[in-house]
Parts: C-alpha cells; sequence; structure tokens
C-alpha cells in the first residue's frame, strides 16, 4: 500500500495492492457502514458507505464489468499483466518489461550532464548550451535504449508506465520509433527517485496498485 496524500478536491489518494484489496475494503464496510457499488463509463468504481463515505477505485488496466463488478474488479485487478516502464531523469533512465511483479528484461544506464553553474555572463550561456546538449544526448541515449529494450515487446504489453523527468520522458516518447510505446502509456505518472536498478525493480508495488480516492464526510466543505 502506497503512503495516502491530499487529493485535489478534499479527501485522500492511496494505492492498494490488488491482492490486499478485499481485505481492505472489507476494512472500509467496518469503518463506515454497509456500501452500495457503481461502475462509470470509464470504468471506475464507484462504493458509497452507510456513513456518507465515498471510495473511488480505478484499476491499473482496462477491465470488463460483470453481474457482481466489485468481485469482477478485484478479480482483474489481481490477474497477472505484462507492463512496460521507462523512468528518465537527468543523466540516468532505466527500462524494463514486467510480467506481473517479475522483471523479464531491462537496462539502466546514465551519462554525465553538469549541474548549474554560479557564472555569469558568457560563461553562463556557455554552459547553459553545454548543459542544454547534454541533456539532449541523455534523451537521445535514453530513446534508443526504450527502443533496444522495450519495442520489441510492445505487441505483447498492456500499458506503459513512465516516471521522473516529465518533460524529459516526453521527448523520449516523442521519437518516432517508440510511437508503439507512446500510445500505450498509462496515467498517473509513478513517483519515483532516481532510475537505479532498486528503483526499477520497486516500480511493480506502484504500476499494480488499485488507485483509491477516499472522501469522508469530515472532508466535504
Amino acid at each position: 500500500m502506497t503512503r495516502p496524500r491530499p487529493a485535489a478536491g478534499g479527501g485522500r489518494v492511496l494505492g492498494v495492492a490488488p491482492e490486499r484489496l478485499g481485505r481492505w475494503l472489507d476494512g472500509v464496510a467496518t469503518r463506515h457502514g454497509a456500501f452500495d457499488t457503481a461502475v462509470d463509463d470509464d470504468g471506475t468504481v464507484r462504493v458509497t458507505c452507510a456513513d456518507g463515505t465515498t471510495v473511488t477505485l480505478r484499476a491499473p488496466f482496462g477491465w470488463t464489468p460483470g453481474p457482481a463488478p466489485l468481485a469482477t474488479f478485484t478479480a482483474a485487478a489481481r490477474r497477472p499483466r505484462r507492463a512496460a516502464v521507462l523512468l528518465v531523469r537527468r543523466g540516468r533512465w532505466a527500462t524494463g518489461v514486467f510480467d506481473g511483479a517479475d522483471l523479464v528484461v531491462s537496462k539502466v544506464d546514465s551519462r554525465l550532464v553538469q549541474g548549474r553553474s554560479a557564472a555569469g555572463g558568457w560563461s553562463q550561456q556557455r554552459f547553459a548550451r553545454r548543459r542544454g546538449n547534454q541533456a539532449d544526448a541523455v534523451v537521445a541515449a535514453a530513446a534508443d535504449t526504450a527502443a533496444r529494450v522495450l519495442l520489441p515487446h510492445a505487441g505483447g504489453v498492456d500499458a506503459l508506465f513512465t516516471g521522473g523527468d516529465r518533460g524529459m520522458v516526453d521527448a523520449v516518447l516523442a521519437d518516432p520509433r517508440l510511437a508503439p510505446l507512446a500510445a500505450l502509456r498509462r496515467e498517473p505518472a509513478l513517483e519515483v527517485g532516481e532510475p537505479t536498478k532498486e528503483v526499477l525493480l520497486a516500480t511493480p508495488a506502484r504500476f499494480r496498485a488499485v488507485r483509491v480516492h477516499v472522501v469522508e464526510p469530515g472532508d466535504r466543505p
């Protein structure tokens, strides 16, 4: 389970592991009373509890509602999926393909990008140009890595999850070669630190989590 954080418009947002979702919903019923369930057109599940608390569930992957929508939703969230991951920050990037939580293939790499300079005038301008060129080189190298590692799997993955510096990720995915991957991109972006192998291995706990928005009566104006 990811740490709860305040949500726009009130309440809190958190991620719940698919394997824990059933028990977590049992806890909601214990704390807030029996609930009714409805499914929106976009596949979002809305739970309304007896005390007025609302819980909105969004699956990380697509699913098809059934006669018992909450049970169908939970079963779909638990089903192993194949996903691609692209993480990019200044000077470092990581790519990987996962079957469920298991890493199938990956590549983590880095390239020097200088920090900011305190110098002014022409020195500052030359430094800024050099730094910009280095950042462009990182984007190009990360795109090459994604094309080599992720693209061969594009036809078999259900989604692409991204994280890091959004501008750099956008620039990488703007590479025409990566159009099949860009079309699979899912939001929201993963909140990650430096794209190390350790950080990459931890991403399934985030991208497999069911996104939950809880609004209790006291959270409303």
